[in-house]
């Protein structure tokens, strides 16, 4: 990048290429530059260098290789290196494109990225990083696009381009107009030209900032958004497998493939290590089959385990907290937060084509370079061949972190020699799909003479899966990581994710995993809602202990003045402090992650009548009534779409305080589909809602997709022990109420329901 003389951080130039292409393409240089540097007094690493610094650090080399691209029809176009799952992205960079081209949102199409090797890393989605690492690039390739069409107009009319202004879509100036459309061509090049331009400076901005429908909302609302189960890949037919009893068991034997594969419909069955996969013209036809195949099963590697046998592991190697300071009083405290489902609305789907010279695959991947990778190696073929395409997800919560349905779908299809579409039953999603680790935090604090000198957190958690490429990102980039780390890459995460804002003496936040091979995944936040909820709670006690205001105690320990200017909005917006009724309470949950910050206030109702309602079918319980969350998002790009991430982190950290876990016994979860998961429902959700988005606190974006999952959990935790008089332990706190009727083990799948009028409601 350059400077230009007197000029400050916003006004700097950046370079790019006006790359060779029939009409305007421009593609964009970013240097790698350090995102954070030390600061003199590192208390913990997260404070000086973030998972997103990282993710920054890593793609930065090849975000250049990227372009926005103008057409003659007017529109510009972008293919976004990342994953649509719902949480907007392509929203936030048609808005980045179209505000620095001066052009109407409408005019911008961002479609997602096939896999492409040499992006290494920068098609990485997760963590909360894509917006803080596609700002730069986006906005330096859209500034250098408008640029080249002011200097080709200047050029067409003899004029100083100096004199030419952007609007609309069209270059003025002089009494004459050009449309972008009429100039693409003349502002393409035949062969890639360096060039360099300046972003606009925020303050001029007219369109980020101001909150923006989503443009594939009505594509969404009407049916026409198309996902991998809408593909019509030629000769692709429905394809299902059936499962074994414990995760991961594998097949002993098949007794009756020939028979199945005669049943109507089906035109293949193959066995595969961990099941028998049934091809046929419809789902139907593939669940008959699937459940009338006959098989005998080998065991998981976790068969027999049960939420006791995995707590009993976890608790015996929590290590020994340290002393407390000499003369001060300890609060100890040990949280235990149960396994719960990562399994997204969209079944695991993904088509797959497999020849003897290539394979193609459909899915919806968030690091589809290491799915592309993965399926070579497994089918015996060179990267080049195998193209990977991303199609946009029906949510993930960290699901489509691992390309598990993708790798089974080629597997099958190299199997069949046949184009498959294959879609887990939800049954199987929830079952034997990736899961939130089990995980216990101990927790000692210290307090002496009305100041907290020491905070110490031991977090032990069954081993978290980071097999998606975020290890090969820290390996490749170790050297540059301003801090010592140990190196196993779940640490990695964990202290490049983790600190505490309070000012509490000594402080130590530790991880240990225990290698129980339950298959589990980087669900949102990953290790934020345990560790921040069990953080909060401990601080309530010390207020307690200490006979202050829980909401005045944390303002005077806190050592960030972003996370005091959002919980002191809180406080406000949600009326702290308010009279109300006997079993209901106020609880305040914070956390500064992604350098962002994000206070949530929540009131929730324990009162019998509220909790003992009758809801059929479901586990009720406490409600949320009442939940103000107020964010700072450093530069907010769509205040409408970050509003839609803090109520879904709100849900999330609902469904974690009170209902939604998996209940582990012989080796699987008993829950078996979304109707027996109990994800935060409409009976739980609260009566008022209310998000506060900060006004601009600096020139970048934060990280805001997973933000508020953590404070909300904290939150309403917080809220229930300050109704109840007693502070929860064990998360959810409805986790020993079961609630349903297991479905049965085998077949793995149920068979489809033919009553759905009778069950609604």
């Amino acid at each position: 990048m350059e400077h230009e003389p007197g000029e400050g951080l916003r006004r700097r130039r950046f370079l790019g290429y006006l790359v060779a292409a029939p009409t305007l393409a421009v593609a964009v240089q970013v240097t790698g530059e350090r995102t954070a540097a030390a600061g003199p007094t590192p208390k913990q690493p997260e404070e000086i260098f973030d998972v997103g610094d990282l993710v920054k650090l890593a793609a930065a080399p090849t975000s250049g290789l990227v372009a926005v691209q103008v057409h003659e029809d007017g529109t510009a176009s972008f293919a976004v290196p990342r994953a649509e799952v719902g949480q907007g992205i392509t929203t936030t960079v048609a808005m980045l494109i179209a505000e620095e081209l001066d052009l109407p949102l409408e005019k911008v199409a961002v479609t997602l990225s096939d896999a492409r090797p040499e992006l290494l890393f920068n098609q990485f989605t997760g963590g909360s990083t894509s917006v803080r690492s596609l700002y730069g690039p986006v906005r330096t390739a859209a500034a250098i696009a408008r640029e080249r069409l002011v200097a080709t107009a200047a050029r067409a009319w003899n004029v100083d381009a100096a004199g030419l202004t952007t609007e609309n879509g069209a270059v003025l100036g002089g009494g004459k107009r050009a449309t972008y459309g009429a100039l693409a061509k003349a502002a393409a090049v035949a062969r890639t030209t360096r060039a360099s331009a300046s972003p606009k400076d925020p303050s001029r901005f007219a369109l980020v900032g101001r909150p923006a429908n989503r443009v594939d909302a009505l594509a969404a609302v009407t049916g026409r958004k198309k996902f991998a189960m809408d593909l019509d890949v030629p000769d692709a037919l429905p394809t299902m497998v059936r499962r074994a009893p414990t995760i991961d068991g594998t097949v002993d034997s098949v007794g009756n493939a020939a028979a199945v594969a005669g049943m109507p419909g089906i035109t293949d069955v193959a066995v595969l290590e961990h099941g028998v996969a049934v091809r046929g013209r419809t789902f139907g036809q593939c669940i008959d089959a699937l459940r009338a195949l006959e098989v005998t099963w080998r065991p998981g590697p976790v068969a027999g385990e049960s939420d006791d046998t995995v707590l009993g592991k976890l608790r015996r190697r929590v290590p020994r907290v340290s002393s407390p300071p000499l003369f001060s009083k300890a609060i100890d405290a040990e949280f235990t937060f149960m396994f719960a489902s990562n399994s997204p609305l969209e079944p695991d789907v993904a088509v797959a084509d497999v020849r003897d010279d290539g394979a193609e695959v459909w899915s919806s991947l968030k690091v589809p370079g290491d799915a592309q990778a993965e399926i070579a190696k497994r089918l015996g073929l060179r990267v080049s061949a195998v193209k990977v395409h991303v199609v946009e997800g029906g949510g993930s919560f960290g699901r489509h972190l691992h390309p598990d349905a993708a790798l089974e779908a080629a597997e099958i299809s190299r199997k069949m020699g046949k184009p498959v579409k294959l879609s887990w039953s939800r049954t199987d999603s929830v079952r034997q799909g990736r899961a939130h680790p089990m995980c216990v935090s101990r927790v000692r604090a210290a307090h002496r003479g009305g100041d907290v000198v020491s905070y110490e957190q031991r977090h032990v958690s069954t081993e978290t899966s980071f097999s998606h490429g975020f290890g090969d990102m820290v390996t490749a980039n170790v050297a540059d990581i301003p801090i010592v780390v140990n190196d196993a890459i779940a640490q990695v995460f964990f202290h490049l994710s983790q600190s505490s804002p309070y000012k509490f003496g000594r402080t130590k936040q530790t991880l240990t995993e225990v290698p129980l091979k339950f298959k589990t995944g980087s669900m949102r936040n990953v290790y934020s809602p345990n560790v921040v909820c069990a953080r909060e709670l401990v601080v309530d006690r010390l207020a307690a202990e200490l006979d202050k205001d829980p909401l005045q105690f944390r303002r005077e320990f806190l050592d960030d003045a972003k996370l005091r200017a959002v919980l002191d909005r809180a406080a406000s917006e949600g009326e702290w402090g308010r009279s109300l009724p006997a079993g209901v309470a106020q609880g305040v949950g914070l956390a500064g992650e992604y350098r962002s910050a994000c206070a949530v206030l929540v009131e929730v109702d324990c009162r019998p009548e509220t909790v003992h309602r009758p809801i059929r079918n479901g586990v009720t319980g406490p409600r949320v009534t009442r939940a103000t969350i107020v964010v700072d998002a450093g530069l907010p790009i769509n205040p409408r779409g970050l509003d839609a991430q803090m109520i879904g982190g709100l849900n999330d950290g609902i469904a974690m305080a009170f209902t939604s876990s998996l209940h582990i016994k012989d080796g699987i979860p008993l829950e078996g589909s979304w109707d027996n998961y109990f994800y935060t429902r409409q009976w739980n959700t609260p009566l008022e809602t209310r998000v506060v988005v900060m006004p601009p606190s600096g020139d970048e974006p934060g990280g805001a997709g997973e933000l508020a999952v953590a404070p909300a959990l904290a939150a309403v935790a917080c809220a229930y022990a300050r109704a109840t008089g007693t502070m929860p332990t064990r998360f959810p706190i409805n986790h020993a109420t079961l609630g349903f009727e297991p479905l049965p083990l085998q077949p793995s799948t149920p068979q489809s329901p033919v009553d759905g009028l009778d069950r609604a409601f």
